[in-house]
């Protein structure tokens, strides 16, 4: 299938070296990633807040292999925090914890866990938050242990579920009972079918069963998606439940589907913009084309000449 040769090639270390260092590449890349640079992603985000609309800020990167890189990358998120802040914008971070070291093969989830905790202290300072982003299904159980240390230390620190693993049920629970804050997305990696759903309509059912558990039970939940029937399913589910517009939102990626992104702030929808930016944008490029094969579409109808 398209999207799973697209998943492939997301790994795909020679591919990924080229199209990152070249001119093509990045090009065609600056539909879904802001730029290379943290000016770049500050400048995406203060467009945003100029329309309207909130933001998460992602220094692309993950799977680092030693404790330096971890702790660099633990350090561009709190400056990122920081310039954000500056500037009067949302101090508002999305991470991947094998950027931050999970993945180390000695002592990666205590690296990852004192790299959460440096950037989680410096989201509280500045009245930010951090997103920690969901990975592939191994690194599951160490993402939610990380996650709820965090929460009960005190740190502005939620996390995400993916609607295709069939445990996310259960993690929901978990995660509502302690009051985390819940990003739901339908999930981007290729997982065996033990571990996930594998039909898209019955991922599409479970989101929709997941989505009304959030909203119910859930802390200011978020609901990823650019799909215009399960924004409608949340939007009728939260008028069934008397739930008022800024106690949940929507949340989309750069670049894809603006126009709706526009109607739902239009229409006083609390929207939120997912902006990534930093020179290890293919992994991150690739899964956005294989999660939507109109992405696919767009790029081949507006390749540059």
């Amino acid at each position: 299938m398209p999207n799973q040769l697209l998943l492939a090639l997301s790994r795909c270390r020679s591919l990924r070296g080229f199209a990152e260092s070249s001119r093509l590449g990045r090009r065609i890349s600056r539909r879904f990633v802001a730029g290379l640079t943290l000016e770049d992603a500050l400048a995406a985000a203060g467009a945003c807040r100029a329309a309207g609309f909130a933001t998460t800020l992602d220094h692309l990167g993950e799977n680092v292999t030693n404790a330096a890189e971890a702790r660099a990358a633990a350090q561009s998120a709190v400056a990122s925090l920081e310039a954000l802040a500056a500037r009067g914008l949302d101090a508002n971070v999305s991470v991947k914890l094998t950027q931050f070291g999970l993945a180390v093969s000695e002592g990666g989830e205590q690296l990852a866990e004192e790299n959460l905790a440096a950037v989680g202290r410096r989201a509280r300072d500045l009245g930010g938050f951090v997103r920690v982003d969901m990975e592939e299904s191994r690194y599951t159980d160490a993402t939610l242990r990380l996650v709820l240390a965090a929460h009960s230390q005190g740190w502005p620190v939620g996390t995400v579920l993916q609607a295709y693993l069939h445990r996310s049920a259960a993690d929901l629970e978990r995660l509502a009972a302690q009051g985390v804050r819940v990003r739901l997305v339908k999930g981007a990696y290729h997982e065996p079918a033990h571990i996930a759903i594998q039909n898209k309509a019955e991922v599409d059912a479970n989101y929709l069963r997941l989505m009304r558990r959030l909203l119910e039970a859930g802390n200011f939940p978020a609901f990823a998606t650019h799909d215009p029937k399960m924004i409608a399913a949340v939007q009728e589910r939260a008028r069934e439940l008397r739930l008022a517009s800024d106690r949940f939102e929507f949340q989309m990626l750069y670049g894809i589907r603006r126009d709706l992104q526009h109607e739902l702030r239009r229409h006083g929808w609390g929207m939120r913009v997912y902006i990534p930016y930093g020179t290890e944008w293919y992994p991150y490029f690739m899964r956005r084309l294989a999660e939507r094969p109109a992405n696919l579409l767009f790029l081949l109808r507006n390749l540059p000449r």
